[in-house]
This record gives C-alpha cells, sequence and structure tokens, in this order.
C-alpha cells in the first residue's frame, strides 16, 4: 500500500457518512468477533451467522438463509431494486476453536484491533455492511441491487457452499471479495487454483530380512512417484507441488504393503492447472507387481486476471482517485471464494476487506486506521457499478 491509511482525510459524503457511523462499525465487529465460529461447529457458525442477518435486516435488507444439515447455514441479504447486481462475499467461519478469545482477546491497542476472526475476516464482513448502508442511505442515484453472500465453510473449502455461490455470482453482474488485503494493502487481482491429489502405492509385504525379494515396497514406489511428480514443480511459471504428509510400512522389519501421500499443488491459470492435473492422473506404478491409485484434483480453480478483473480493478482505481487515496494491486497463492466466482466469468475483485496481518496466527490484526478509507472505497466502488451512467465491466464465457 503505497502510503499509509491515515493519510487520506476526505471528505466525500460516503466518507463523511461512515465516519458518523463508525461506531456502528466497531459495535458490528465486536459482535461477531465475540462469536466464537469455528467451521466445524454447526451451532456456533450459525449463531454468527443469525447476527450477521439481524444487523443486515436493521439496515434494511432482506435476508434468506440457505439451511444445510451437516454444516452451518449460509445467508444471503439484498437491497435495492433494478437490474444491475452487485455481489458481496464474505464468512464468518474462522480457524479458531473455542476458547481462542480467552488466549487471544478482543482488544484495541498501538493503533490496531487484535483477536481471532478479526481479519479473516469478521471485520471484513462488518465493512461490507456499513459500505452497503452508506450506498443506499447517502441519497446517491443508483439502478440496482447489492446482495450479500455470507458463508458458513470458507475455511474448509466452502463444500456445502459452493453451489451457492456459484449461483449468486452467475445472478450477478460483479463480485466483490471480503477477504483482507494484501500485505501492506493491495488489492487482489489474481490467486493461484489449488489442488490436493492423494497418491496410494500398493505393494507385497514380506520379511525385511528372512524374505526380502518376495515383497514389493510400497514406500519405494512411492517414493520414485514423488520424484517424479516434482518434475512439475516449476516456481518460476508458478505452480508449486509439495508432497506435504507421507505415511507408510508398519514395521521396520517388514517390507510395506501400502503407503500414502498427500500432495498439495497451486497453480496461476487453467491451462497450468489443466496440464498438471493430466500428468497426476497419467501416473503409473513403476517397480514390476506395484499398484497405484491417484484421487483428488483441483477443489479451487485459479483466479486468473482476465479482461473483466483488471476492468473491475480500473474502476476500484477511479474511486480511490476521486477519495485521494492510492491502491495497488496483486496476486496470492492462497485460495478464496474469489476463485469460483471469477472461474465462472464473472468480474471478481478480491481484498477489498481489512488491512493488517496475521490471518490464522496469533498475531491476527486489523490496522484501526485502514477502517474509514477502505470502507469509504468499497462504498464508492459499489456506488461507482450501480451508477446509471456507470460501465459494468465484461463478463468472459466459460460456458
Amino acid at each position: 500500500f503505497p502510503v499509509p491509511c491515515s493519510l487520506f482525510p476526505d471528505m466525500s459524503p460516503l466518507s463523511e457518512f461512515v465516519r458518523a457511523y463508525e461506531t456502528w462499525l466497531h459495535e458490528t465487529i465486536d459482535a461477531l468477533v465475540s462469536i466464537e465460529s469455528p467451521t466445524d461447529d454447526k451451532a456456533a457458525v450459525d449463531r454468527a451467522g443469525a447476527e450477521f442477518r439481524r444487523r443486515a435486516a436493521s439496515i434494511g435488507m432482506r435476508v434468506t438463509v440457505e439451511p444445510r444439515a451437516d454444516a452451518g447455514d449460509h445467508s444471503v441479504a439484498e437491497i435495492g431494486e433494478g437490474g444491475r447486481r452487485i455481489l458481496i462475499v464474505g464468512h464468518v467461519d474462522t480457524v479458531w476453536p473455542h476458547g481462542q478469545l480467552a488466549r487471544m482477546p478482543l482488544v484495541r491497542r498501538d493503533g490496531r484491533l487484535w483477536g481471532p476472526g478479526t481479519l479473516d475476516m469478521k471485520v471484513g464482513v462488518s465493512m461490507g455492511l456499513l459500505a452497503t448502508r452508506a450506498v443506499f442511505e447517502t441519497g446517491r442515484p443508483l439502478e440496482g441491487r447489492v446482495a450479500m453472500l455470507i458463508t458458513s465453510d470458507e475455511e474448509t473449502g466452502s463444500d456445502t457452499s459452493r453451489d451457492v455461490i456459484e449461483r449468486e455470482a452467475l445472478a450477478s453482474d460483479a463480485v466483490l471479495v471480503l477477504e483482507p488485503a494484501l500485505a501492506g494493502g493491495p488489492l487482489k487481482t489474481s490467486r493461484k487454483g489449488i489442488g490436493q491429489y492423494v497418491i496410494t502405492a500398493t505393494g507385497v509385504s514380506a520379511h525385511a530380512g528372512v524374505d526380502p525379494a518376495k515383497g514389493i515396497s510400497a514406500v519405494r514406489e512411492l517414493a520414485r512417484q514423488i520424484i517424479a511428480i516434482e518434475a512439475l514443480h516449476d516456481l518460476q511459471r508458478g505452480v508449486s507441488v509439495n508432497a506435504g504428509v507421507i505415511s507408510g510400512g508398519t514395521r521396520p522389519n517388514v517390507v510395506p504393503e501400502e503407503a500414502r501421500a498427500i500432495v498439495d499443488v497451486r497453480a496461476p491459470s487453467a491451462a497450468d492447472a489443466a496440464r498438471v492435473d493430466a500428468a497426476f492422473r497419467a501416473l503409473s506404478p513403476i517397480l514390476p507387481g506395484a499398484k497405484l491409485s491417484v484421487t483428488g484434483g483441483f477443489e479451487r480453480p485459479p483466479m486468473e486476471r482476465s479482461e473483466g478483473v483488471v476492468a473491475l480493478y480500473r474502476h476500484a482505481e477511479a474511486v480511490a482517485a476521486e477519495l485521494g487515496q492510492a491502491i495497488a494491486e496483486g496476486g496470492t497463492g492462497g485460495g478464496s471464494d474469489g476463485n469460483l466466482t471469477a472461474a465462472l466469468g464473472v468480474p471478481t475483485l478480491d481484498g477489498l476487506g481489512a488491512v493488517g496481518d496475521g490471518a490464522h496466527a496469533l498475531h491476527e490484526h486489523v490496522e484501526l486506521d485502514c477502517l474509514v478509507p477502505r470502507t469509504t472505497l468499497l462504498a464508492g466502488l459499489i456506488a461507482r457499478l450501480l451508477s446509471p451512467a456507470g460501465v459494468l465491466p465484461p463478463r468472459r464465457t466459460t460456458r
């Protein structure tokens, strides 16, 4: 981020509104963060979702619930009328277990807001609510609607929310993602696709000392396969292949019958993801008599820096200039629900949430000086996209 957020004292109506309701923003943040909501606890994430819906309804949004029996419910809140539709995407689940607030209390200190789930991403959800409120309560001419989709399972891969995310994205003209900004503040215009593969090698067990020749070592087979897939690892191209979990065998004196590797793969483009996937599918046994199984695939497609993504970022740049701000862009190897929406061809801009550091870490925090400027930037971008004279970014046809 080129300069500190505190150097943006713009006096636009949107900024004045956000400043006037800064206390409301902090109250919303405190309410959401105080509800511990680990992804795997349905009752907990449902409490956080209910708090979001209550606050969305209080500012005039029409709220619906997407119930799930085996996971937390998902929430959709909409406001406005007309054909244009901007979708804001966020989540209320966190990686933190119950009791983490006692270890990482929610405190404001040294210009920062500290606590579990602040940066990732309950502050972003709160900013989205206030930005939406600012757009619709400052009397600006608008042509269209804002919908907020808040899910409960982003931290574990969005398995139960993917259908809702894709449905809502396809019904929208653009998607704004409330994930935190890159370190220092840049927005995210690209994300790598994320894949996970399980390679299972099967051999024949035997006594390692008495009858080693009768055995076929699954560990040896797996080792050769890991060396083979290392050829796909190309950091200059942006492709990473990491055999992060390896297991196999039962005792040192037994030729292992089975061995397994869980492999994380990241790829910057759909073409790279397809090439890597084909290579995994083509793996075959190397040792005579060994067997091989490969399962898995890319769970999140890449969010590529497409024409629509760039056009959306240019709108954000124009809004920032009007507000006296400066913004930057960048990419990341981490995934979000923006991967899913961008892969559909819907223009997507990510990293519009809080500025801070320490997501998933004990030092998780948000920069307090950035709350008003970045909320105003988000509001200004929404207002620009819904302006009767506004030009929406182009969609990319994927189907």
